[in-house]
């Protein structure tokens, strides 16, 4: 893959690479370092993808820099679970649930979310959802089954209060 056939990959996939890996580390900043990160590694091995279409490798990579970006970091931070998803144009009630489901995301370990973001919101079979975060069909099926349970709970706690 040459440079200029990668560049347009970037360019039309951007937007849902940041997607898949804000959902998994549920902060816009970080998901969008993961990707970079993920993007600049892969632009060095462009030359050893064979397929023309570079997307299942560069998810797995972008998958991989979200789950792993807590070990990398070097100086704790603090994050803010105040701070505000991304605008996203819904209505106010959708944009409401959104935040809902956002602060339930953060509640879950990183791979259970991963598991749930991939499976329900991006609609990834158990076997791709298995393949990407590198673990069994059967760990995905659980933490995935775990997960939602975990949102469900969360989710009808904070319609109660409202």
């Amino acid at each position: 893959m040459d440079d200029e056939a990668f560049r347009q990959f970037v360019a039309a996939r951007w937007p849902a690479l940041v997607q898949s890996a804000y959902l998994i580390t549920v902060d816009r900043g970080i998901a969008e370092d993961c990707v970079q990160e993920a993007l600049a590694k892969v632009h060095q091995r462009r030359h050893h993808i064979r397929d023309e279409n570079p997307e299942p490798y560069v998810r797995k990579a972008v998958v991989n820099a979200a789950l792993s970006w807590r070990r990398k970091r070097r100086i704790r931070e603090v994050p803010l679970e105040s701070a505000p998803a991304p605008a996203l144009g819904y209505e106010p009630e959708l944009r409401t649930r959104n935040e809902q489901l956002i602060a339930a995301l953060r509640s879950l370990p990183p791979l259970m979310r991963a598991a749930v973001a991939l499976r329900y919101l991006e609609d990834c079979s158990e076997a791709e959802t298995a393949r990407l975060i590198g673990c069994s069909t059967g760990t995905v099926k659980s933490a995935s089954s775990r997960g939602v349970a975990k949102l469900r709970v969360a989710l009808a706690t904070t319609e109660g209060a409202r």
